[in-house]
């Protein structure tokens, strides 16, 4: 398979499939013109990386990940250990996004958002500002 059949199927734009080459997830056969010759391997661990970078793993996660798999004596306990640090990681972001919605709705609902210039919205924001850097 060429990069845009492989592209298509995987759902990942052929830039993409270039750069995970070039930092050596994928490593796809050369024809002797130098053309990448994907092989249904290839296809299969660029929609894994798709599917786990899909799950917000990163890129040095997924390299780990991919080795877990390929290495058909790993125990699965290094996996689900992965897994459960990319969970503490989600559980952070998603305290820290209910902190700013939280924040973001008392502002919203300070304002009465008519035809008057007072803003609570942006004196927030302006003495948030002024909070961290004091």
């Amino acid at each position: 398979m060429n990069i845009n059949e492989v592209a298509r199927k995987a759902g990942l734009p052929a830039k993409t499939i270039r750069y995970y080459e070039e930092i050596g997830l994928i490593r796809p056969l050369r024809g002797g013109n130098g053309y990448r010759a994907f092989r249904d391997s290839d296809m299969h661990k660029l929609s894994f990386i798709a599917r786990a970078r899909g799950l917000g793993f990163s890129i040095e996660e997924c390299r780990k990940l991919l080795a877990l798999y390929d290495d058909k004596g790993r125990a699965s306990a290094d996996v689900k250990a992965l897994a459960e640090e990319h969970l503490v990681q989600i559980a952070g972001k998603i305290r820290e996004l209910r902190a700013m919605e939280a924040t973001l709705q008392g502002l919203v609902r300070a304002c009465a958002g008519d035809h008057r210039p007072d803003c609570p919205i942006l004196t927030g924001l302006a003495d948030a500002g002024d909070a961290c850097c004091a």
